[in-house]
């Protein structure tokens, strides 16, 4: 039915929006039954730039799966970084960033770190609340390659102050030790 609707699209005029929203619900069906491949030709088919801009930001802003969510701020920071205000690519790039620390981590546990994936550092903080030392030592090891030459609104140094901080709880004791006397 989409496709009927995108022939159609070329053969009458359209508005602009309700071609937006054709597109967009699209994109969303293909993404959601996991064919990136056909996502990617349907971004590609289109020609006018701003259509595909709203398009893959509008499909972006609904919240998509895991890899939806992946692939799109991925499409749009490959495409589109220079049209992107400075605040908004550092959103979409950190979403990119929370999505590929979540696909490091097991299946069956993302879905509770879901909720963090636009703000990775708080994932990660999560994760070290939650005694999860394996995953973080995963997770940071993937910042740390994603951040390389990034400019996203934290840095290496702030995943290391965090790592540093619960370094020193985790070494604090609330009571002072006695000694035994016989």
């Amino acid at each position: 039915d989409y496709e009927l609707c995108e022939e159609w699209g070329h053969l009458y005029p359209v508005p602009r929006e309700d071609l937006i929203n054709l597109h967009r619900e699209h994109l969303l069906h293909l993404l959601e039954i996991g064919d990136m491949e056909k996502a990617l030709q349907l971004l590609q088919r289109i020609e006018d730039p701003g259509i595909c801009l709203a398009i893959s930001e509008q499909s972006l802003d609904q919240s998509p799966n895991l890899a939806a969510s992946h692939f799109l701020a991925d499409y749009l920071t490959g495409h589109f970084y220079a049209n992107l205000t400075t605040a908004r690519r550092n959103e979409i790039q950190a979403l990119y960033m929370g999505s590929k620390v979540l696909l490091t981590l097991p299946e069956l546990s993302r879905v509770n770190y879901f909720h963090l994936s636009s703000r990775p550092l708080l994932m990660l903080e999560q994760l070290l609340m939650n005694m999860k030392v394996d995953w973080v030592a995963v997770a940071v090891q993937t910042l740390h390659q994603l951040l390389a030459g990034q400019e996203i609104g934290f840095t290496i140094e702030d995943i290391d102050n965090l790592l540093s901080k619960y370094a020193e709880k985790a070494l604090s004791f609330p009571f002072a030790l006695k000694e035994k006397r016989s």
